[in-house]
């Protein structure tokens, strides 16, 4: 795993759910050809596990096999675990230059960016200055079609690798689905949230409540046509950037009175 002699960018790829996932097959076939690519992704579906990371199991990696462009192994973690074991194990020579995490089944628009464990691998690559770009699509069927998503892929990613990032932020880039696309737009994040969060399986016995997770996402500014929800519901492509220092600095001013 000398990566140094390469002269070829180096992309970690990975996802939340799991190494057998369409859409991170999909993900590996629209980089192809740019850079020497490094997939480590989770042996079990990790969706929902945003930022989490494995502090008291013992954890697995395995490697699958490698074709001289693609390095595939499987993690028994998160996609936190996934990033933060490859960089400690696979790329203590040489970090890479790029980490791509998806491409995810659903989206991961609005409030979903807090729960994502797509967006989780994408945030670690900014905590430790990498830059990193999550990718979804807006369709949660197993055998979706992924055509549109891999030409956004091919889209994005290489200017990236070219232009680089501010430190600091990443991309969460969502794709509706649709075969037409109208355009990609850099918008913000929707306020939005979700309620109805549980169906109710058996209330009949109170020692053993059980419920299924659901939920339905409510918009709180529906009229605002600057967000991902918005141009997303129009055809677009949205790119938001994110980051991970979520101090809120327009309300620093309103809490000195605690300050002693």
């Amino acid at each position: 795993m000398n990566f140094r002699e390469d002269p070829r960018p180096l992309i970690l790829v990975t996802n939340d759910d799991g190494y057998d996932a369409p859409g991170i097959h999909h993900l590996v076939h629209a980089l192809r050809g740019m850079g020497r690519i490094v997939e480590v992704a989770p042996d079990s579906p990790q969706s929902g596990k945003a930022c989490s990371f494995t502090a008291h199991d013992r954890l697995h990696l395995r490697r699958v096999s490698d074709d001289g462009d693609l390095l595939f192994y499987t993690c028994s973690g998160t996609p936190v675990d996934c990033v933060k074991l490859s960089l400690h194990h696979i790329f203590r020579e040489r970090r890479p230059d790029l980490i791509v995490s998806g491409i995810n089944h659903g989206g991961n628009d609005s409030i979903c960016v807090m729960y994502s464990g797509t967006l989780g691998a994408v945030l670690e690559g900014c905590i430790v200055g990498i830059p990193a770009i999550g990718f979804s699509l807006l369709e949660f069927n197993w055998n979706a079609d992924f055509e549109t998503a891999e030409e956004v892929v091919r889209t994005i990613v290489p200017q990236v690798l070219q232009k680089g990032m501010p430190r600091g932020t990443v991309l969460n880039v969502n794709v509706p689905y649709c075969k037409d696309l109208n355009g990609y737009k850099v918008c913000r994040q929707a306020d939005g949230y979700w309620h109805k969060e549980y169906e109710d399986i058996d209330v009949e016995n109170e020692e053993d409540l059980q419920f299924f997770t659901a939920g339905q996402y409510a918009n709180r500014e529906p009229e605002a046509t600057d967000t991902d929800e918005y141009w997303l519901q129009k055809g677009y492509v949205t790119i938001v950037p994110c980051q991970v220092d979520i101090t809120a600095r327009h309300a620093m001013e309103g809490f000195k009175y605690l300050e002693q």
